[in-house]
C-alpha cells in the first residue's frame, strides 16, 4: 500500500476535523455548493463522485469473467456473502443496534437516516481496495479480479432493488426515481466510461500504459474522496458537534458486520475445500464495501445533511484499520486454514 492508503483513516480523521471547522467559519460559501442542483443531483458532488469511482472501475476487466469457473466454489461463496448477507444482515445490525440499543443517544429525527445509510454502506461489494487486500493475503490475482467483474456486472442490476426493498422494510420512503438516477450516474455510466477509457490504452500501449495511467490517477481518486469528506462535515458539523458520541454509536454495527461477513466466508471456504489464496480474498470481498458509491447514493437520496451520508462517512471511516486486521487474521491463521 502506499503511505496514502495506508494512512486513509489519519486523512479521514483530519477532513472531519477541516469540514467542521471551515463550516462554522464559512457557512455562506458551503450553503452555496449546497444549492448547485439539478434534477436533485448535486453538481460539485457529482463531478467528486465520478472522480473517485472512474479510476475504481478503470481497474475491473469483465473479459475475467470468463475465469469464473475455475474458482467456482469460492466465486459461489463470495457472491452469496455479497448479495444475499452482508446487506440484510447489515439491516439487521442497524434496526438492532441503531433503531432499538442506542436509540435513546440518538437524535430522534435522524435515526432512519442512520439505517438507511448503513443498509446503502452493505449493498455494494468493494471493487478497487480489494486489489490491495488481495495482494496483502497472497490471494490468487485471478480469482480477484474475476470476482471483482462479476461483483460489477450483479450491481448493475442487483443494487437498485436490494436497497428499496431493505429501505422499504425499514419503513423508509424509498424515492425511486432518485435511486435510479443514483444508479445511471454512479454505476452506468462510470463503469461505461471506464471501460472505454480501458479500451483506449490497452489498445495504443498496452498494459504497461493502463499501469502507469492507474498509477497516475490513484492519487487523484483519493483526493476526490477527501475532498468530498469535508465538504460532507462542513454540513454535519453543528449535528457532529452537539453528539459526538455518534460517530462511535454508528461505527458499532459496521465493524460487527465486517467480522462477521469476513469470518462466514472464511470458514464456508474452508469447509467447501477452497484454496488459502481464493479463502483469503473471498474474504476480504465479502466483508469491504464500495463506500463511494454508498457516500454518492446517500448524498443523492437523502441530502448532504442527512444521517444516511453521516453513516456511510463512517464506514470510510474504519475502512483501513478494520480490513487490515481482516488481513493480519487471514495471513496468520493460514497454517490452521490448510490442516483441513
Amino acid at each position: 500500500m502506499s503511505p496514502f492508503e495506508r494512512y486513509l483513516t489519519l486523512w479521514v480523521a483530519l477532513c472531519i476535523v477541516a469540514g467542521i471547522a471551515l463550516g462554522a467559519l464559512l457557512p455562506g460559501p458551503f450553503r452555496a455548493l449546497g444549492r448547485m442542483e439539478v434534477a436533485q443531483v448535486n453538481i460539485p458532488v457529482a463531478v467528486l463522485i465520478w472522480a473517485m469511482i472512474v479510476p475504481m472501475l478503470l481497474r475491473v476487466d469483465f473479459a475475467a469473467m470468463g475465469q469464473v469457473a475455475q474458482h467456482w466454489r469460492g466465486i459461489a461463496v463470495t457472491v452469496g456473502i455479497n448479495w444475499l448477507v452482508k446487506p440484510f444482515s447489515m439491516a439487521l445490525l442497524g434496526w438492532l443496534f441503531i433503531g432499538y440499543l442506542f436509540r435513546p443517544w440518538l437524535p430522534e429525527g435522524q435515526v432512519d437516516s442512520y439505517i438507511a445509510g448503513l443498509i446503502l454502506l452493505a449493498a455494494a461489494p468493494c471493487t478497487a481496495m480489494v486489489f490491495v487486500w488481495s495482494r496483502l493475503t497472497d490471494g490468487d490475482a485471478n480469482f480477484t479480479l474475476s470476482q471483482v467483474a462479476l461483483n460489477d456486472a450483479i450491481m448493475l442490476v442487483a443494487f437498485a432493488p436490494v436497497v428499496g426493498l431493505l429501505l422499504g422494510l425499514s419503513a423508509i420512503t424509498v424515492p425511486w426515481d432518485t435511486l435510479f438516477l443514483s444508479v445511471l450516474l454512479y454505476i452506468v455510466l462510470p463503469l461505461v466510461a471506464a471501460q472505454l477509457w480501458r479500451r483506449s490504452l490497452l489498445a495504443s500501449g498496452g498494459e504497461a500504459a493502463l499501469q502507469r495511467t492507474l498509477k497516475a490517477i490513484n492519487p487523484v481518486s483519493l483526493v476526490a474522496l477527501l475532498t468530498t469528506l469535508v465538504l460532507l462535515f462542513g454540513f454535519q458539523g453543528e449535528q457532529i458537534l452537539a453528539q459526538p458520541l455518534v460517530i462511535l454509536l454508528l461505527a458499532v454495527p459496521i465493524l460487527i458486520q465486517v467480522y462477521f461477513n469476513a469470518g462466514l466466508a472464511y470458514l464456508l471456504n474452508r469447509q467447501c475445500g477452497s484454496a488459502h489464496s481464493v479463502a483469503g480474498p473471498s474474504a476480504l470481498i465479502g466483508a469491504s464495501n464500495f463506500f463511494e458509491l454508498a457516500v454518492a447514493a446517500a448524498i443523492a437520496l437523502f441530502g448532504f445533511e442527512s444521517g444516511a451520508a453521516l453513516a456511510t462517512v463512517v464506514g470510510v471511516l474504519v475502512e483501513v484499520p478494520v480490513m487490515l486486521s481482516v488481513v493480519h487474521i487471514v495471513t496468520r491463521t493460514k497454517g490452521w486454514y490448510e490442516r483441513a
